[in-house]
């Protein structure tokens, strides 16, 4: 599981174009050609399946099977939804993060830790997020207070370590991933009607806000050979710690046929 670049140990360049979806994937490709591999199979999360459904794409004759939790494949994104404007008076952290080169870090590096925690707080299946309007693209509001305690399903260790590697890389890198997404369709124009071939299953929990962000209901159209797709209910955004166990379990399933 590598820290993708602007996170963690890896590389953090500062400049928003380093952060284009066919670099992302050509980094992913490039390391497990440096591990060795000729072929290899994804699992893929949040951001890392955004990259994930990509590199299938990209580099089909290397991904044998696609496991993708929490964001399904779309070809669905609206470039307004980047612009605070659109929102008005609505909080939506997409907007701010684009809207905000150099502010929007300098807040959230101001302190490590609490922004850690409010972040995961606020996205895990402890917290219901608000929703101001009835659907469509109004979609979140401010972010709620800072919780007292760690989730219940969020170790210290793990706390710790995902502060200590927000100190070391800074935010600059991962909002940066959010301010080169609006152009990720025309970096993939070659993409457009593609079909992802390799086998794959989707994964998400009930309280995941992308749930509210994504329609998941179009992978059959995206997706040549879908072999199943798991809603669990309980779980929040960060469904590979929250429901460990049942992810596992099945992820162990469906990738024994390709080990």
């Amino acid at each position: 599981m590598p820290d993708q670049r602007g996170y963690g140990m890896s590389d953090c360049p500062p400049n928003i174009e380093d952060y284009k979806i066919r670099t992302l994937c050509a980094d992913i490709d490039g390391l497990a050609t440096a591990l060795g591999y000729e072929e290899y199979a994804l699992m893929i999360h949040d951001w890392g399946a955004i990259v994930g459904w990509n590199v299938a794409l990209l580099y089909p004759e290397r991904v044998r099977a696609v496991v993708a939790m929490s964001n399904p494949y779309t070809r669905h994104i609206a470039p307004q939804m980047f612009e605070e404007k659109f929102w008005g008076d609505t909080f939506f952290y997409i907007a701010y993060f684009c809207g905000n080169v150099g502010t929007a870090e300098a807040h959230l590096d101001m302190d490590v830790r609490k922004s850690v925690l409010q972040l995961h707080s606020w996205s895990g299946g402890d917290h219901e997020p608000r929703i101001p309007g009835t659907g469509g693209l109004e979609i979140l509001e401010a972010l709620p207070p800072v919780p007292e305690e760690l989730p219940s399903w969020m170790t210290k260790e793990d706390f710790d370590y995902y502060v200590k590697m927000y100190q070391a890389s800074g935010f600059r890198g991962g909002l940066n991933w959010y301010r080169a997404f609006p152009t990720l369709l025309q970096d993939t124009n070659d993409l457009e009607g593609k079909k992802v071939q390799q086998p794959c299953i989707f994964i998400q929990g009930s309280k995941d806000v992308v749930a509210k962000m994504i329609p998941n209901g179009h992978l059959n159209a995206l997706c040549e050979d879908l072999r199943g797709e798991f809603f669990l209910e309980g779980p929040g955004h960060w469904l590979p710690i929250e429901a460990k166990e049942e992810v596992n379990e099945i992820c162990l399933d469906f990738l024994a046929d390709f080990v």
